[in-house]
């Protein structure tokens, strides 16, 4: 899986140091970090204790001396403590180091038995509240998370739009979360960026949208707002007194630069400085810089892009020639084959952005010359400064869509037969940490509880798989972390091939967005359990569905399966439109086998509503069957004893030669 934490600038940071100090606590925190592949530290006495669980694949470092000392050298090196010790231990280790909400690491603390989980600091900005959801489930402890935002069901309002790549402006940020905290109205007035996730707060939320004010003759009776919420490109300045209000600048703005050659990184860096002051633009809005190809060397541009994780697109003369712009200059087409640099290349990387989709996120990144003009916010500027060589030429657009700077992921999650205990602690995490969970709304509602606030989640109906799998590669590839969910095992009828298929027409790298598989209990398996060891023999799995497979190729595959002896596990049954084909399956079968053949149905195995039912070939369309209906035919050697299938796997045989 991808780190569990929120991105960082200090790039360089480790993400999680998990500390343990007895062989209690080494035990304990083994599960977690095997599976997440966090380093575990332990005193150089545990080493011995510790190799026994290098079979687990546990990585461990051992260190000297005291850990009060050991932590105060890691504080400024990770993102995260994981402590298996005590609460007031942890305390009084880390009371000394720490400074700021914004930049302390996140400190989670798990009690010395295993069963809870404490976010103790760092919840929203530093990541230790999805920390702590993410030991307790490798752990099977409970988390224990303080925040007034979860218990709302709500986001933290600093770390709100973290997923979309904002960036955190000025303001009162603790007052306005508690005034959040107090369920105080919150205005929002949000200029640009995703509104995702507002789909994902609950009916109780707090915040008023836009602009509206109640007035003496409005049917509005909204309280006053207590504070306000700025999503905007604009670098706003607040009052220390009054309303509390904060902001987040989501990268729209696509800075189109031309400059003389050999312009220095200052010049340039201090051109687009004065121009975003100039217009009243946050620096923190800058999605990335766009130019002509002839400047993707420039040694200033390079550096500045570099120093400032911008990323540089470059455009040939010809497609820049082809944009209409406000000032075109005959002097710079005569140098570099365009009539515009700044202006037009800005319009272009504002009208493209990396991993946008128009179809499946927005259907506002049409490129007709109208709609190119209007993007532009700031005309071309001319900025040369006393003491610098060259001249630097700046223009801004906005583009419909913020720029996230983040690789997407797709995990690919099977979540077994439904019930929350049969799904494994990877596809629990991978369910929780992901930044949007796309699925059959069937399968959502089962794992609702493993959702956290802030989560996008979004449901849709059987037939839209298809549909499913766009989403879900869309907000990818635009830089989300996204769970495909599916019943079973993803792999088998699930999501995951169709994703896969999805991701090769496109052209996938195979890099980017990420992909990760996490497998599930499938039907089959879940409903052999609930019936004995009916799969102990050599098996198969066929669908009865003609939806997306002809059905003489499916008659054709039961005939084979019949005439080989497999035991068969056949998916998809009956439907209320679609029931002749398990007659067709009986008659198949009972061509083959004789009549009083074991079979099991189950239906919604391992859910509230479950129905088992052992019978035999020649009774099969005796007993309600239905699309959430697993049926097991045995091959000639199975047998049913006191209401369990069994089929013998021979090695009563091998042992009485």
């Amino acid at each position: 899986m991808t780190p569990l934490l929120p991105s960082t600038a200090a790039n360089d940071l480790l993400s999680t140091c998990a500390i343990a100090t007895t062989p209690a606590a080494l035990q304990i925190l083994t599960p977690f970090c095997t599976a997440t592949r966090t380093v575990l530290w332990v005193p150089s006495a545990l080493q011995a204790n510790a190799e026994q669980f290098q079979p687990t694949g546990l990585q461990v470092q051992t260190y000297e001396g005291s850990l009060r000392e050991v932590v105060a050298q890691s504080w400024g090196t990770h993102q995260a403590f994981v402590f298996a010790l005590a609460t007031g231990a942890v305390v009084r280790l880390i009371a000394p180091l720490l400074n700021n909400k914004a930049t302390d690491p996140a400190v989670v603390v798990v009690d010395e038995a295993g069963k809870f989980v404490i976010s103790l600091c760092g919840g929203h900005q530093g990541g230790a509240d999805r920390l702590t959801q993410s030991v307790a489930t490798h752990l099977t402890a409970t988390p224990v998370l303080t925040g007034a935002a979860n218990h709302q069901g709500l986001p933290g309002i600093d770390v709100l739009g973290a997923p979309f790549g904002w960036q955190r402006g000025t303001g009162r940020w603790t007052e306005v979360s508690a005034a959040i905290a107090r369920g105080e109205p919150v205005q929002v007035i949000q200029e640009t960026g995703s509104t995702l996730w507002q789909t994902a707060l609950p009916e109780s939320h707090p915040f008023q949208f836009g602009w509206t004010e109640p007035t003496a003759n409005s049917s509005d009776n909204r309280p006053d707002p207590q504070a306000r919420i700025w999503i905007s490109p604009i670098e706003r300045k607040f009052s220390d007194v009054g309303q509390p209000k904060v902001q987040w600048h989501p990268r729209v703005l696509w800075v189109g630069v031309g400059c003389e050659r050999g312009s220095s990184r200052q010049l340039i860096e201090g051109a687009v400085a004065q121009v975003c002051r100039t217009n009243h633009l946050s620096l923190e809005a800058i999605a990335g810089v766009a130019t002509v190809t002839l400047k993707a060397d420039e040694p200033g541009l390079v550096d500045l892009c570099q120093a400032k994780g911008w990323p540089l697109r470059c455009f040939p003369p010809e497609q820049l020639k082809a944009v209409p712009v406000p000032t075109p200059s005959e002097v710079v087409e005569q140098a570099v084959g365009t009539p515009s640099v700044a202006e037009a290349a800005a319009i272009l990387a504002a009208a493209r952005i990396p991993g946008f989709s128009a179809t499946a996120l927005s259907d506002s990144s049409s490129s007709n010359g109208l709609e190119d003009a209007q993007r532009l916010r700031v005309t071309k500027q001319v900025i040369r400064q006393e003491g610098e060589a060259g001249a630097v030429t700046v223009a801004i657009a906005q583009a419909p869509q913020e720029y996230t700077n983040r690789i997407g992921a797709l995990w690919l999650v099977g979540t077994g037969p439904g019930n929350l205990n049969q799904i494994t602690p990877a596809a629990k995490d991978a369910i929780n940490q992901a930044d949007a969970v796309i699925g059959y709304s069937l399968y959502i509602d089962l794992i609702r509880p493993l959702l956290r606030p802030g989560q996008i989640v979004e449901a849709l109906p059987i037939t839209q798989e298809r549909q499913r799998a766009e989403r879900a590669i869309a907000l990818a590839q635009w830089g989300l972390t996204v769970a495909v969910v599916s019943s079973g095992d993803c792999g088998i009828y699930g999501m995951a091939g169709l994703v896969l298929e999805m991701l090769k027409e496109q052209g996938w790298d195979g890099e980017a967005p990420a992909v990760e598989v996490f497998p599930g209990i499938s039907a089959l398996q879940s409903a052999a359990s609930r019936v004995g060891a009916p799969l102990m023999h050599d098996f198969c799995a066929i669908s009865l569905s003609d939806l997306l497979t002809p059905w003489e190729v499916i008659q054709q595959r039961l005939r084979a399966a019949a005439q080989a002896d497999f035991v068969v596990a056949l998916y998809n049954p009956k439907s209320k439109t679609r029931t002749h084909q398990i007659e067709v399956a009986q008659q198949i079968f009972l061509q083959h086998r004789a009549p009083d053949t074991p079979v099991a149905l189950i239906q919604s195995a391992f859910r509230p509503e479950e129905q088992v039912q052992v019978s035999t070939l020649s009774a099969l369309l005796e007993h309600p069957i239905d699309m959430l209906t697993t049926v097991l035919i045995g091959n000639q050697s199975t047998f049913a004893h006191k209401g369990w299938m069994i089929t013998p796997r021979g090695y009563l045989g091998q042992m009485g030669k």
